[in-house]
């Protein structure tokens, strides 16, 4: 009885997650929108509003540049949980998925277990593999096929308040190691009673660069795709933020995330002196933190010694194609237009602020160009990006990543850095849970 109650009770569940997915609660009123006018018709899901204004974008250039082989694309914006719950139903059960989807990096294995139910896209990757950044292809891939391309490579970097550290007389180009960043933090917080930074207690953007950055470290995940909360690397790292609060250097991040309304209003009242976050972070201080316009420089993360990587590539979107799609060609060949052509990378920087993972676009005259990010962040931008084009780490993703980060954002995090449990057995008890 107790075992049908549990099953009966597991499929209304489902059913009621996927009602509340096709129930149409879009993250914007972009949902839905078509794009186009006349041609064969695509239709696209993304999580982020901004994603799908690009494509919106890019469909009209393509219709402009293949006159015989018009798009009319829909474009349907769903709030993230909503849209990739949606999709995964749709691939396992055989029907009702878009042509096209945007997958967020740490969601993407989910799509690749057993077959994949997304189409390879060797066919348009391969004629450009040595253009683009390859670990951007690697974490999309599975058996030798590329299942997404990404838009950015995400190259993590630190935003300093340059106006906050000159009143400490902090000069940011002399922070080289993350020793000199607790050292300058303690004569930010000394002079000007700011803290240096914020830390995130229910998301991972301020663990995982500092992880990647680590040489001989098998970062999150190990070499044999095994779950590595239990390297003593990472212990160290915990504990350096651990420190970080402890000593005031650092807060943790109001709203528990770098991505929240109350953490966009303290930074843009000056609440920290500094945060690290990847290149695609810079529309959020243009978005919603007006106040900081021509305050905030861009500077590569510190290395953990001197002469070691300053960067590493975080997060991304893969784009990919389901085999459910009627025209799956045309949807290969507008993704590739949108995403790896080089006039669709300068595209992603020019609409989007992205770091394009197209990287012989850099130091186009084009990405030189005024817009609202080199109002904002000055025209230097890419010079910090071309500084460290060979030191941005890699990241080993495969289907043990959902599960590892979803631990950190809801057990570790929380548990070392506000209530300030040893990272050490926090760490060894994530390990067994996750075994």
């Amino acid at each position: 009885m107790k075992k049908h109650l549990f099953v009966l009770i597991s499929i209304i569940l489902v059913f009621s997650m996927f009602l509340a997915a096709c129930s149409g609660n879009k993250a914007s009123t972009d949902g839905d929108k078509e794009s186009g006018g006349k041609g064969t018709k695509l239709e696209l899901w993304t999580f982020n509003e901004l994603h799908g204004k690009y494509y919106d974008f890019m469909v009209k250039e393509w219709n402009k540049e293949n006159p015989d082989k018009q798009i009319n694309l829909t474009a349907n914006v769903y709030p993230y949980d909503d849209m990739h719950n949606k999709l995964l139903v749709a691939i396992q059960s055989g029907k009702g998925a878009p042509d096209i989807a945007d997958i967020e990096v740490t969601k993407f294995p989910n799509y690749l277990k057993g077959q994949p139910q997304l189409l390879p896209l060797n066919d348009v990757v391969e004629p450009e593999k040595e253009n683009i950044v390859q670990s951007r292809l690697d974490i999309y891939a599975k058996d030798g096929n590329y299942y997404g391309i990404d838009f950015h490579v995400g190259a993590s970097v630190i935003y300093y308040n340059k106006e906050i550290l000159d009143k400490a007389g902090v000069n940011p180009d002399d922070i080289k190691t993350w020793d000199d960043y607790a050292k300058a933090g303690k004569v930010v917080l000394e002079k000007t009673g700011v803290p240096m930074t914020t830390l995130e207690t229910a998301d991972h953007w301020s663990l995982w660069p500092q992880v990647a950055q680590l040489e001989g470290s098998d970062d999150l995940i190990d070499a044999k795709g095994d779950p590595n909360l239990d390297d003593p690397k990472i212990l160290e790292i915990l504990k350096y933020q651990q420190n970080l609060i402890e000593e005031g250097i650092a807060v943790t991040t109001p709203g528990n995330n770098h991505h929240s309304e109350e953490y966009y209003g303290f930074m843009n009242n000056g609440g920290a002196a500094s945060v690290w976050m990847p290149m695609w972070y810079m529309g959020r201080f243009t978005d919603y933190m007006p106040d900081l316009k021509n305050k905030i420089v861009i500077k590569p993360m510190p290395a953990w010694e001197e002469g070691g990587p300053r960067s590493a590539g975080m997060g991304g979107t893969g784009t990919a194609v389901t085999t459910q799609s009627e025209n799956p060609d045309l949807a290969k060949e507008f993704i590739a237009f949108a995403k790896l052509s080089k006039e669709g990378n300068i595209q992603l920087w020019k609409q989007l602020g992205f770091d394009p993972p197209r990287t012989e676009v850099w130091d186009m005259p084009e990405l030189k160009e005024e817009n609202k990010f080199t109002e904002y962040f000055g025209t230097d931008i890419f010079d910090t990006l071309i500084e460290v084009k060979d030191e941005i780490e890699g990241v080993n993703i495969n289907e043990n990543t959902p599960k590892v980060t979803d631990i950190l954002n809801t057990q570790v995090l929380f548990r070392t850095l506000v209530d300030g449990e040893d990272p050490e057995k926090v760490l060894k008890e994530a390990s067994e849970q996750l075994k």
